[in-house]
């Protein structure tokens, strides 16, 4: 078992509640992940048809989680889109003010 899913797994007090915590874990991940490096602006019945599939994705990232370090996968690839992010605002605001 991966560390993140074991620590929620020896946490909770039941298991039913650390499986819907980690998959809630990975949900709120993969959502930060694709709006920091995926999104565009949208009409809302297409952003209904892209958050249904990142759910159904993320069922079956729940069930590789166990045995694969999938939750530690997406906190990396957040926080290399939140340095980039922050980067780039940085450099757009340097370039606008010289």
């Amino acid at each position: 078992m991966s560390s993140i899913s074991k620590l929620i797994y020896e946490v909770m007090p039941n298991f039913d509640i650390a499986g819907y915590v980690l998959f809630i874990t990975i949900f709120l991940l993969s959502v930060l992940v694709y709006k920091l490096g995926f999104a565009k602006k949208l009409r809302v019945g297409q952003n209904i048809v892209i958050y249904v599939f990142l759910f159904l994705g993320c069922l079956m990232l729940t069930f590789l989680a166990f045995f694969l370090p999938v939750v530690e996968g997406l906190i990396v690839a957040a926080l290399i889109l939140i340095i980039y992010k922050i980067r780039l605002r940085l450099e757009k605001k340097q370039s606008s003010t010289t």
